[in-house]
């Protein structure tokens, strides 16, 4: 995959121990000394771009209405204009990687940093800001304001050392980090395919053991709720007022876990999540959560973020907590409202204005009616599902692995790459031809750290101005 890449064959101390040494040609400068800061404003008819983490510097107007959860005034007089080549940080998040080069003309938020930058091919400049190298030391940088938001250091940035190759060798880093980054995209995106292909199958065997159950000859009646259809004629439908009562359980101070929903994972402690589910600053208002409760993300629960819980700890208010009323398996109707017809109708009945953010009231919750098996039943259907879909959890898991060692090391070869740790002069003149592409990956290079099911864990977060 690497094309045997060496290193240069001279090397010279950057002067700076986390870059350690770099080509003996290129040169090093300053970031402070390669930036202007620009203010121009009143150009609100310009298109509104976005910072983000996973892609750089992006039209608003491409986000999924999911990603969309900043306020935009109606008065945009006061946002920053942005130039092609232009750098625009996310001052409070530069150590997550919101920072870019843009490739357009528009506006942001005027709670970015945006520079005139010096660099003769601009996504080399914008492929080194973003490596991990940088990335980090940009967080080096930065000091802690609340958790999750750390303020960057204009002076402490502006000392960055910044490595500049001659301008042939930025054009042929590109070029090659741009064929290897093609290739892994497509080995990732037919893994996804197959995940995709599993989960189907998986979820068709759990939605026939939940709404079916295990006998092929059961007889059938109108469950009496139009997008329900058909249930077990011996299996009462129930409001969910009848089955689960929200509990009252605050934290009063002991020592507990801080728990948290992933979406693939269910109920985890918040340190087993990815990065960006961070621990709160405040327990106030937090609920006690025990096991065989029903804990639910109020604003996913259109995407089936409901689970049953198999610890004891502690979940933020957000969180919807709700205790069965009667004997039953609670894991049972977290796979019922993962089924297609429950994720629809949790979306319907969820109110919010920002897509994305719906929130499910504990009356809408209740009003919404489950088909209820027999304790046994639920017992035999739980053991079935286990089994069945046994296999296809350990197949998708190693899909998985295999999908973030490839992440991994795109990552590191970019680093390697930017930084001069490994030399692609040679290498890039013997890439083949590249023909067009005519599917659209979900990665790029521009946004290599892709968001994953596991950014969705993150908590709403603050209106950003």
């Amino acid at each position: 995959m690497i094309h045997n890449l060496k290193p240069y064959p001279a090397y010279k101390d950057s002067g700076a121990p986390w870059l350690g040494e770099v080509p003996e040609h290129w040169r090093i400068r300053s970031l402070g000394s390669l930036i202007t800061a620009r203010s121009q404003r009143n150009r609100p008819d310009l298109p509104l771009l976005s910072v983000v983490r996973e892609k750089g510097v992006i039209p608003r107007s491409s986000m999924r209405d999911d990603e969309n959860h900043n306020y935009i005034p109606d008065d945009l007089s006061n946002y920053k204009v942005v130039h092609k080549g232009d750098l625009v940080i996310n001052k409070m998040k530069a150590w997550q990687g919101s920072l870019g080069i843009s490739s357009q003309y528009g506006i942001v938020s005027p709670a970015y940093y945006v520079f005139e930058f010096q660099m003769d091919d601009h996504m080399f400049g914008h492929t080194l800001l973003r490596s991990k190298s940088y990335v980090a030391f940009f967080g080096q940088v930065s000091d802690g304001v609340r958790i999750g938001q750390w303020d960057l250091s204009i002076v402490g940035m502006k000392r960055i050392p910044i490595v500049i190759p001659p301008l042939s060798e930025q054009s042929a880093i590109v070029h090659y980090l741009d064929h290897i980054d093609k290739r892994i995209r497509r080995y990732i995106r037919a893994k996804q395919k197959l995940i995709k292909l599993l989960e189907e199958q998986k979820q068709a065997i759990i939605h026939q053991a939940v709404t079916r159950g295990l006998d092929p000859n059961v007889k059938l009646k109108s469950s009496g709720v139009e997008w329900l259809g058909d249930a077990p004629e011996h299996w009462p439908v129930i409001p969910n007022r009848h089955l689960f009562k929200e509990t009252t359980r605050k934290y009063t101070g002991e020592n507990e876990i801080q728990l948290s929903l992933s979406q693939r994972e269910g109920l985890i402690e918040t340190d087993q999540m990815k990065e960006r589910s961070l621990r709160t600053a405040s327990y106030d208002n937090f609920k006690v959560v025990v096991p065989d409760d029903l804990v639910l993300n109020r604003f996913k629960a259109h995407l089936g973020v409901f689970f049953a819980s198999n610890l004891r700890g502690i979940v933020t208010f957000h969180y919807g907590v709700f205790r069965p009323l009667k004997e039953m398996k609670t894991k049972y109707f977290e796979l019922l409202y993962h089924t297609h017809p429950y994720k629809t109708i949790y979306a319907g009945v969820s109110n919010g204005m920002t897509v994305g953010l719906q929130n499910l009231s504990n009356q809408n919750f209740y009003k919404i009616k489950s088909i209820v098996p027999p304790l046994t039943e639920q017992i035999d259907i739980l053991y079935f599902v286990e089994k069945e879909t046994h296999t296809f959890d350990r197949a998708i898991e190693v899909i998985l692995r295999e999908i973030s060692l490839l992440r991994e090391y795109r990552t590191r070869l970019i680093a390697d790459v930017v930084t001069g740790k490994l030399d692609v002069r040679e290498a890039v003149k013997n890439l083949p031809e590249e023909t067009d592409e005519t599917e659209v990956f979900e990665e790029s290079l521009a946004g290599y750290e892709e968001t994953t099911e596991e950014d969705l864990d993150i908590e709403p977060e603050g209106i950003e101005a």
